[in-house]
């Protein structure tokens, strides 16, 4: 039996809060092996739909945890930034890595594409949140070294070439790993009375505006490279799903933005499939490139604060669709079930079900249209 779209964001909470590590983080999927580990980045967006639905004690459990495996790591980034001052190369593997233990523990023994920076600028813009719909309008001092320390990480390093969203293209600069940085920078700016937070804000939407666009389109490129002649070029001139997140959350530009406005409409054609689905990108292989829950709410999400609420119902309509009869949401769905599919469930199984992100991005479209 089909749930309703009402029980599955009832059902989305349950999923959410039972699978809440003691320690504090989110599970990516706790049932598909290779996502048994927290992501800031994922955790950041799930602890924002806990806040929205109310659970505000499930959010600041995981920033709680986060702020303790930062403060851990305090020497470790004093150690990265001093390098950094006096000009020393700094191999990918010594910064700070993208996903942990649920304990807390580094993801040392792994392949995984460790360094990216999306998920410390996602969490100090959950964090700014979460601390204004709590009425804080000052860091509490438990929190200053984290929230300090990742401010002068991200400052650092934000030109860094490193892994997207995706863990892929680790030797570029991806503009949605952009606007998580200026996103986090921004949100933390009436917490954290420092100048210089302004000048990396306007560098990297500056930044943005120069090197990211595609001069024939007049849209936001997924990712560039940076160039021998030290300037940059464009190393994938297609749309990515994740370039919505400019507009929302991170607001770096908003959607009517020429360019914004040109970047939301090729995603439409490129990406979004006639039954409202939304895809991460063209030749993605990832499970044949299917299409993505979490990134359908977050296209519904768009169009809902654009003021076109039909296209919001229709993407929160085809989620629900998406669930099986235990109300579970995976992580994508076949675009068609092609021979790479089939090579991809071979080795891993069927998408990763149930998703904590889907369910999440679920709990965000939910609350913009009925909440």
């Amino acid at each position: 039996m089909a749930v309703t779209m009402h029980e599955l964001a009832a059902i989305s909470k349950q999923i959410i809060r039972f699978n809440q590590h003691p320690s504090g983080s989110y599970v990516a999927c706790p049932l598909f092996s290779h996502y048994t580990f927290s992501w800031l980045r994922d955790g950041s967006f799930i602890a924002y739909s806990m806040d929205i639905a109310g659970d505000r004690e499930g959010s600041a459990k995981f920033h709680d945890w986060v702020n303790q495996v930062l403060t851990r790591l305090k020497d470790r980034v004093e150690a990265l930034l001093q390098k950094h001052q006096r000009g020393e190369p700094i191999a990918q593997h010594e910064f700070l890595h993208t996903r942990y233990h649920l304990d807390g523990r580094d993801d040392e023994h792994s392949e995984w594409g460790h360094f990216q920076l999306d998920g410390y600028g996602a969490w100090l813009w959950g964090l700014a949140w979460h601390w204004n719909q709590s009425g804080l309008t000052s860091v509490p001092e438990s929190f200053r070294t984290s929230v300090e320390l990742t401010i002068r990480y991200l400052s650092a390093f934000w030109m860094q070439p490193n892994f997207d969203c995706w863990e892929e293209r680790n030797d570029q600069i991806h503009a949605s790993t952009l606007a998580c940085i200026y996103g986090g920078l921004t949100s933390m700016r009436p917490y954290i009375n420092d100048p210089s937070i302004d000048e990396v804000t306007g560098s990297i939407r500056k930044f943005l505006l120069e090197h990211c666009v595609d001069r024939q389109t007049g849209s936001f490129v997924k990712s560039i490279r940076p160039a021998d002649n030290g300037q940059y070029e464009v190393s994938y001139a297609g749309v990515d799903a994740s370039l919505m997140w400019l507009c929302e959350p991170f607001q770096v530009f908003s959607v009517d933005h020429p360019i914004m406005s040109a970047t939301l409409d090729k995603l439409r054609t490129d990406l979004k499939s006639d039954q409202s689905g939304v895809r991460r990108y063209a030749g993605d292989e990832y499970y044949g490139g299917g299409e993505w829950i979490l990134l359908t709410a977050w296209y519904g999400w768009i169009e809902y604060k654009a003021g076109r609420r039909e296209q919001a119902e229709a993407a929160l309509e085809w989620i629900v669709r998406q669930a099986d009869a235990l109300g579970r949401l995976p992580e994508q769905v076949p675009h068609a079930p092609t021979d790479i599919y089939k090579q991809w469930v071979e080795r891993w199984g069927t998408p990763a079900t149930p998703l904590l992100w889907s369910h999440a991005m679920y709990l965000v479209l939910y609350s913009q249209l009925y909440g």
